[in-house]
């Protein structure tokens, strides 16, 4: 953080702790179905979208209504439960239908250069649980990642951290341990 606010300067640094401070908890949200009033929240948004999914098909998309993010897709579970949504909540064959999915869709859009970006808690903005999918932007990669050969090994997320992963060589890179992930993806 202080690197950042080295960079950005004072008052623009300020501004984006400010900025940062003001944004919606995630990990206390509150969205309960059995409580309408409380399906209001702007951070409860993707809840409400899910609720308006047929019932069949447990994953869905929506394109990322952001106008800073043109050309971003969502990869979203319809399962809709009380409170924050984590990936560690899904059972290991949600998962791996879930990664399947999202792999699947962003192949289809951006060919080999597709990337998938799920959040940490403490940056995420809605409640319910989703994965950016975009194009991989050149030269992000990390040193910080593991290989694994498809979506039935991609590791959890551990202490509330993000994920991101992107295919590489046949394999995929599962780049773990940051809080911040959509910025390796095409806006």
């Amino acid at each position: 953080m202080r690197w950042l606010l080295g960079k950005l300067g004072m008052a623009a640094g300020g501004a984006l702790l400010l900025a940062g401070l003001a944004a919606p908890d995630v990990r206390q949200c509150d969205c309960d179905l059995s409580r309408p009033e409380t399906m209001a929240a702007r951070e409860c948004a993707l809840c409400r979208e899910a609720e308006k999914q047929p019932p069949g098909p447990p994953v869905f998309f929506l394109k990322d209504i952001n106008p800073r993010k043109p050309n971003r897709m969502l990869a979203l579970p319809r399962n809709h439960t009380k409170g924050p949504h984590a990936l560690a909540e899904m059972t290991p064959a949600e998962r791996l239908e879930f990664w399947t999915a999202a792999i699947d869709k962003a192949r289809s859009l951006w060919g080999d250069q597709w990337g998938l970006a799920l959040n940490g808690d403490a940056s995420r903005t809605q409640c319910h649980m989703h994965v950016h999918i975009g194009r991989l932007l050149d030269g992000v990669e990390t040193p910080n990642f593991v290989v694994v050969d498809g979506p039935a090994q991609i590791p959890l997320p551990q202490d509330g951290n993000g994920l991101w992963i992107h295919p590489q060589g046949g394999k995929l890179h599962v780049h773990l341990g940051e809080i911040i992930t959509e910025t390796v993806l095409l806006r």
